[in-house]
């Protein structure tokens, strides 16, 4: 009869999971400002200019430009029109879209969003330890703020970094070290959004979840040089020198703080500093070292876009996860509500330069338990089991 009725409660609360992921889906289409797979559409064209060129060429702009409007020219029907932009990600995004080069736009970016979205809500699923409605509310809470919906509406390839950080969270937890390194590859994506995650785990004495992702790390780098030449990478190097494009900034210290130069640098040295000491203070706990490393790596980015605050959502799972006690869960819970498309809808959501303010509240918060976890903020019994 238990299990009759434990396996009910599971199926109520799929049904409520998925009911809450549509509505944020419906919700997401009718605030959308950007055109509809943007970002894909500057994938599949550079994917398609290695594919036809040559990857050597993958960043000669005005090749990319002419591809981007054969996929999708005026008259193609496919509306709104796409805009024309640089492609500006590392080279492993082409060759991941590659497989759908040559499909219509519209095709291709349909198999892309359930890709991406589907990648992110499975791990999440898959990757919780809490039980009962607790799990659930915090996959809906992680699946539906406007910034996810806005990464899929886009066709950013940020969710599969985020779902990467989430398994790999779930592997460290199971001591399955070097499954987790290998799963953190997926960084390389976007390593803007989580590149201290690997250098905190050396840290937190993870080492063979680090040796593990620097193998990875140098296989794949390995693969883009054989694949693209000197020149080709050399090109790729050139391009990441160039001005931020505008609102770049809106996410980072100088959004918030309006911090330059010197100023920003001492900053992010003393983050680096901090994130780093803590993840060694909680090198028995890499539940709390992962989220750490993801919102340090946030704060510090010279640059982002609100689809990257995908890994704010996933960071803010892994610590409901790990810190059971309402001390954590009601902030978080609250942060996800402020973050929902809803709000957004109403124009009542933060704007964009105050997220980093919410960014540094987590990480201070974490920071803080790495010296105080028994006295203020849990104990043993409120802890999630390893």
């Amino acid at each position: 009869m238990f299990s009759r009725v434990k396996i009910g409660e599971n199926r109520v609360a799929l049904a409520a999971a998925f009911g809450f992921v549509a509505l944020a889906l419906i919700l997401d289409l009718a605030i959308r400002h950007d055109p509809i797979s943007v970002d894909f559409h500057t994938y599949l064209a550079a994917a398609q200019v290695g594919l036809q060129d040559g990857w050597s060429h993958l960043y000669d702009q005005g090749l990319v430009a002419v591809q981007q409007a054969e996929i999708s020219p005026p008259d193609s029907g496919w509306r709104p029109a796409q805009i024309a932009q640089p492609f500006l990600s590392p080279p492993t995004v082409a060759f991941l879209t590659a497989p759908l080069a040559g499909l219509p736009l519209n095709v291709a970016y349909v198999f892309w969003a359930v890709f991406i979205f589907g990648a992110f809500a499975l791990a999440l699923a898959w990757a919780g330890v809490s039980r009962g409605w607790a799990r659930w509310i915090a996959v809906i809470g992680a699946l539906t703020p406007w910034f996810v919906m806005h990464a899929v509406n886009v066709g950013q390839v940020v969710p599969l970094v985020a779902a990467g950080t989430v398994v790999a969270w779930r592997l460290l937890r199971d001591r399955r070290d070097v499954l987790a390194g290998l799963v953190l590859v997926t960084i390389l994506l976007k390593p803007n959004t989580a590149v201290l995650v690997p250098i905190a785990l050396l840290f937190a004495w993870r080492v063979r979840a680090f040796v593990a992702w620097l193998v990875g790390a140098m296989a794949v780098m390995f693969a883009v040089v054989l694949t693209m030449g000197v020149d080709g990478v050399s090109a790729y190097l050139t391009q990441l020198q160039q001005p931020l494009p505008s609102g770049a900034d809106n996410l980072t210290l100088h959004g918030a703080l309006y911090a330059t130069g010197t100023f920003a640098l001492i900053l992010r040295v003393l983050i680096v500093g901090a994130v780093l000491a803590a993840a060694y203070k909680l090198r028995s706990s890499p539940g709390l070292v992962v989220p750490l490393a993801i919102v340090g790596s946030l704060i510090v980015a010279p640059y982002l876009h609100g689809s990257d605050l995908c890994l704010l959502a996933a960071a803010a799972w892994m610590v409901w996860e790990e810190r059971p006690a309402t001390s954590w869960r009601v902030p978080l819970a609250i942060g996800w509500v402020l973050a929902s498309p809803y709000l957004y809808l109403k124009g009542f959501s933060p704007e964009l330069k105050l997220w980093p303010w919410l960014e540094i509240a987590l990480l201070l918060a974490i920071v803080i338990a790495a010296w105080r976890p028994l006295t203020v903020w849990a104990d043993s019994r409120t802890r999630a089991p390893a």
